[in-house]
Parts: C-alpha cells; structure tokens; sequence
C-alpha cells in the first residue's frame, strides 16, 4: 500500500474511533450549548475521579499517538479542592529541547496545510515544537508562557476545575501533537499559551479555524472548530472584561498542528507579543481574563 493511501486509511480509522467514542455532554446555564468529551462527569476516558494530584504517562493506543515524534515526559493532573468536574488542559507553548530536529504531519489525513504560519501554506509537515520567538528584551517565549502556564493553574484551581498541565519546566519533551493527544485524553478544553513573534504590543487574540471548505470538513477539526470559535470568543469577553488590550477583534484564522488533531474545544491563545510585558502582574491580569473566558464558556 502507498503512503498515501496508509494515510488515508488512518484518517478514515482515526474519525470512526472519533464517533463511536465521543460522548457529549451540554452545558446551557444561560450560554449557548457547547460540549465536551472525554470528561469523569460524562463517563470519559479517563474514569472517575480519585481526588489526588494524578502523574500521567503516554500511552501509544491513544488515538493519533502514533503521528507524534516526541513524547516521553509524563503530566501532571492537578484536582481542585472544590472540583466542578471539568479539566482545562493548560499548555505552556514551546519548551522542548530539540524539537526543531523533527517533523510531524500537519494534518492526519496527509493533506497540505491551507494557511501560511510559522509554517508555509501548501506544507505536509511542520517542525514537530519550535523553540518560539525571542523577546525584545532578549528572554525567551518559553520562560514567559510557562510562568503565565503556572499563575493561571492557580487560579483555575482555585475557582474550582482541574487542571492538567502540560509543561511545568523548563524542558518538556513533548511535541505539538503529544501535548494535544494528552489534552484529548484528559481535558474537557485545551489552552496553549502564547506570544505572537511581532513587536507591537499589539494584544490578546485566539487562533481561530480559516474558513477553508476542505479544512473544516476534516476530521476531528469538522466536529469541533465551532467549539473552538465559542471558545475563543468566551476568552477575548473575559479578557475584556479585565480591562486587557485585544487585538482587533481578538481573532486571527491559521490552520494549527494543535486543532488539526484536537477532538476536544482547543485554542492558540496569543497573549501578546515580543513587546510586551511579562511581568507578574500584568501575567495575573491576563490569567484572570482567561479563567472567566473559561468560566463563561462551561457556564459558571
């Protein structure tokens, strides 16, 4: 059989397994419906909760696992005090030491990416996890997202939901689609964190869905990307809400390694950029606005 045709099948395998194992749950307390797979309250993956911190290991069965390149690092599952049974999946961008040295699919299907990005438009595949942009004052994106990562864990658990962390140090071997396989498995949302390369200060925004027929007619994006949308507005209403700075109108459409394996709602979130200021405070700021995004989102 021909690669293509291998990828074909696996594509075809992969959003049957998609359909037979998704369970939606809605949540309408005054929002509109979204849904969510995969979580201890509608019977997901995972199973029940145990009410300890829970360490995670890989597991190849999962689906997609086998198009990642690097996964060897294990995740943390942190459990709220007052759990309102839902998990965010909160990924500190970048920090994967050698990560340019591989090269994942862009899409599980094989199709070429229809978007320009940090990788070109026609692509098949793109650097497995890139090591991210340089800030003007000469810090690395990675120091920043992981310290946003950690602030916003706090406070997601204090307001009551789990959370699983993606990266917690400096180096987390983990790829693109390792991080997103483990969200998948385990989270009822996935947010990665980021900071846009430009030197404007130019504010918030999520990564949303292009409005390319082909693209959002794959699987698992066609299943989800209006998820992703309803999430990504929630976040920029939340962040506004705080007073933060957006970004014309919080949105800006890239095809993304990340969504394009996603079967949960998951979102680039771009916090910043090169130019802006990481410092505690204005990181709690945008932690805050992220966490009601998340509350309005789940309805709480």
């Amino acid at each position: 059989m021909e690669k293509g045709q291998i990828l074909r099948a696996l594509a075809a395998a992969a959003a049957l397994v998609l359909i037979l194992v998704g369970t939606l749950s809605v949540f309408a307390e005054g929002q509109e419906e979204t849904a969510m797979i995969g979580s201890s309250e509608s019977g997901g993956l995972w199973g029940g909760r145990t009410g300890e911190d829970e360490i995670l290991s890989w597991n190849p069965e999962w689906m997609f696992a086998d198009y990642s390149q690097i996964h060897e690092s294990d995740v943390t599952l942190y459990r709220s005090d007052d759990p309102l049974g839902i998990v965010v999946a909160v990924n500190a961008g970048h920090g994967t030491a050698g990560g340019e040295n591989f090269k994942t699919l862009c899409h599980p299907d094989g199709s070429p990416k229809v978007t320009g990005g940090s990788t070109a438009e026609g692509a098949v595949y793109a650097i497995s996890v890139s090591s991210g942009t340089t800030m003007l004052d000469g810090s690395a994106e990675a120091e920043h997202t992981l310290s946003l990562a950690l602030i916003l864990k706090d406070k997601l658990l204090e307001r009551g939901f789990d959370v699983l962390m993606i990266r917690e140090s400096a180096d987390v071997q983990l790829d693109n689609i390792a991080r997103t396989v483990f969200a998948n498995q385990y989270a009822d949302c996935h947010l990665s964190l980021h900071y846009d390369g430009s030197e404007s200060d130019k504010g918030f925004f999520y990564i949303g869905v292009p409005d390319v027929a082909s693209y959002r007619s794959m699987q698992p994006v066609a299943s989800f990307w209006q998820q992703d949308e309803q999430l990504g507005q929630c976040l920029v209403s939340g962040y506004r809400s705080v007073g933060g700075k957006i970004y014309g109108e919080g949105r800006v459409a890239l095809d993304l390694t990340q969504t394009s394996y996603s079967t949960i709602p998951s979102l680039d979130v771009e916090v910043g950029d090169a130019a802006s200021d990481c410092s505690y405070d204005t990181q709690s700021l945008i932690a805050e606005g992220i966490v009601k995004g998340v509350e309005l989102y789940f309805g709480h």
